[in-house]
């Protein structure tokens, strides 16, 4: 990087930590630092969903994708696009929740405040798993810009703590206020960084192979005339795509499930909101954006596939992909545009990192702090305490980020841990009968299962772990395969004797023990999503069965919390405060609306304005499939 890119670079940071002292100004209290108000439109509601849902991880896994599998490698980002007409309901229910935290909710839907402390926990893990990855993202793309080393240590080990310490400054001193605001100037940024590598690239395409006469336009084509043609196509083989169809499927089911109940939603997705409406279009419009986004994240992918498909250390590794074609793109023009697309990545992270930062710290406040430790505390103590729990986080993702630099399997992490609390979530939300001890056993059966058992199994009887009968391995072909069914390690073979190593995948007995299925015959793929259906399907059957068997929640306390979600948000707090009043009064007063009247089910009719508003989201989202389509046309 040149002297104008290092400038660049700190023009962008002066700016986000002048945004956090001028926000800190109009911190009054808690529901100020926590929420802002409750005041945002739908502009800044939009730019807060869009600038949480895309993170620097995001055009870096689609790049490493593409490099890897061609088009089909966009799913691992646009997986979320089935996912967003449920956006349109849940908007609503963040909004009408009316608390500080999801911890909040679960605390009062089963009278527990130790659930409280469980949900809080599971957030800052949760976030400082999923900041990581975007930590990792940033010193993917720097490695190749600035060197392996930056003042005598590893890039990484240099670049991400400085991210850290930026994003730490203007959030923990402006809290959700600052965090909007500059997620409105980075979203603009992310917008360009989509873009900017495009036109660049296909002009250095068009240098590179194509004909005398052709201009940077024709570089579609040229593309076709240089990669196959599966490089052009959404859904990859079967047999030896990382995201076939079925894959594809699971991974939308999990993420629709788990998402809705990650603690940044009680936020972004509508609570900061001055309106129901304004939750809704803010949500939706965010994520749309993102798709849009990612269209251009892949076309750069492909330029760079095409350019530098040759080069063994990015076949190696290809989550380097984008540091790469900024360097050889951009580089040579000398005129700040490296430092510019850094700034932009920094913004992709830092507009997510900020915001999760804070809802970790409203969690911490409100969930652990005032019920267990200072019942009084004042606003003033709980916006400091938030201010210093808010840092504490950001430095648990970057430990995390230096010491796990494996994107995906932090990706793949990020599917599962939130299904530990799906189950409560949305049992709890629609039926009165959920129960609390259903839902400790739930999140007892989830913990152990999901991450206890796979590594305490192998401790307690390493023989396993040379067991004939689990160190099998599924057939090679000429896509891939041999790849080991029972272990996440695979099977390595030592002086003669073959081992499996990792954690032990023992749900896979389900399919080939019980079910019978041959798993030697099944795909690379296949195998890996194998993993998934367990971890949807078992923690419900958990909670429903356990709920079944235990005493149910006071009716008094269910009707408070079922009859305040089902009324309507008055943007005027006082009005609003009115109706909540009057809700409490009559907890009978939408029993109307109920679509099974006289169950213990809570589901409600859904008004003309749902189903006409999920319709078109619904088909939005396959407007842009199609979209995604013709672009992979061009130039044929």
């Amino acid at each position: 990087m040149d002297t104008i890119d290092y400038l660049v670079l700190f023009i962008y940071f002066a700016g986000m930590a002048g945004i956090g002292i001028w926000a800190m100004k109009q911190v009054k209290g808690q529901e100020d630092y926590f929420m802002g108000g409750r005041r945002f439109g739908k502009l800044f509601q939009t730019f807060a969903a869009f600038g949480a849902g895309t993170g620097s991880a995001d055009p870096v896994n689609t790049a490493r994708g593409t490099f890897a599998n061609g088009m089909s490698g966009m799913w691992g980002v646009m997986y979320w696009l089935f996912v967003t007409p449920v956006y349109w309901i849940s908007a609503v229910w963040y909004r009408r929740m009316r608390c500080l935290t999801l911890g909040d909710w679960f605390v009062e839907r089963y009278e527990s405040k130790s659930m409280g402390v469980a949900y809080a926990v599971f957030g800052c893990f949760y976030y400082m798993t999923y900041g990581a990855m975007l930590f990792t993202a940033i010193g993917k793309v720097a490695v190749p810009l600035v060197g392996p080393e930056l003042f005598g240590a590893q890039t990484e080990h240099v670049l991400v703590p400085l991210v850290a310490v930026v994003v730490t400054l203007y959030g923990v001193l402006g809290g959700i206020a600052a965090a909007y605001w500059t997620d409105l100037v980075q979203g603009i940024c992310i917008i360009l960084l989509s873009v900017l590598l495009i036109p660049f690239g296909l002009n250095a395409v068009v240098e590179k192979f194509g004909s005398p006469g052709d201009s940077w336009t024709d570089g579609f084509r040229v593309m076709h005339e240089q990669l196959p043609a599966h490089n052009f196509t959404i859904l990859g083989s079967q047999n030896s795509a990382e995201f076939p169809l079925y894959a594809i499927l699971v991974i939308v089911i999990i993420n629709a499930i788990g998402i809705v109940l990650t603690p940044h939603f009680i936020v972004t997705g509508g609570g900061t909101a001055k309106s129901e409406q304004d939750a809704r279009i803010g949500l939706v419009t965010g994520n749309f954006i993102k798709r849009f986004c990612t269209i251009g994240w892949v076309i750069t992918a492909l330029i760079v596939l095409t350019l530098f498909g040759s080069d063994t250390a990015l076949m190696k590794d290809a989550d380097m992909a984008w540091g790469v074609a900024t360097k050889e793109l951009l580089g040579p023009l000398g005129i700040g545009l490296v430092g510019l697309m850094l700034a932009c990545l920094l913004a992709a992270l830092m507009s997510s990192v900020d915001c999760y930062m804070l809802v970790c710290s409203a969690l911490v406040v409100r969930n652990i702090y005032v019920p267990f430790i200072k019942p009084n505390a004042t606003d003033r103590e709980c916006v400091s305490l938030g201010r210093w729990t808010g840092g504490i986080v950001v430095l648990g993702a970057v430990v995390i980020s230096v010491t796990m630099l494996d994107m995906f399997k932090q990706l793949q992490l990020t599917w599962i841990v939130p299904m530990t609390f799906a189950a409560l979530f949305w049992v709890g939300m629609y039926w009165r009968k959920a129960t609390t001890k259903a839902g400790w056993t739930t999140i007892a059966f989830c913990l152990v299962s999901f991450f206890v058992l796979p590594r305490l199994i192998p401790a307690v009887a390493p023989d396993l772990r040379t067991d004939s009968s689990l160190i099998q391995v599924n057939e090679k072909t000429d896509t891939g395969g041999g790849k080991s069914i029972y272990w996440t390690g695979g099977v390595k073979e030592v002086e003669g004797v073959k081992r499996g190593e990792g954690q032990f995948r023992f749900d896979m007995l389900l399919y080939d023990k019980i079910l019978g299925f041959d798993l030697t015959k099944v795909r690379n793929a296949a195998l890996a999503t194998l993993d998934l259906p367990f971890k949807i399907i078992a923690p419900f059957l958990v909670m429903i069965i356990a709920s079944l068997l235990t005493t149910p929640n006071r009716k008094e306390s269910l009707d408070r919390l079922y009859v305040r979600m089902k009324t309507p948000v008055n943007p005027d707090p006082e009005k609003d405060e009115a109706e909540i009043e009057k809700s409490y009064a009559e907890p009978d007063r939408f029993d109307k609306n109920k679509l099974f009247p006289g169950s213990n089910f809570e589901f409600q009719r859904p008004t003309r304005y749902d189903v006409v508003g999920f319709a078109i989201c619904l088909a939005l989202c396959f407007a842009i499939i199609g979209l995604v389509l013709f672009v992979g046309q061009i130039g044929t």
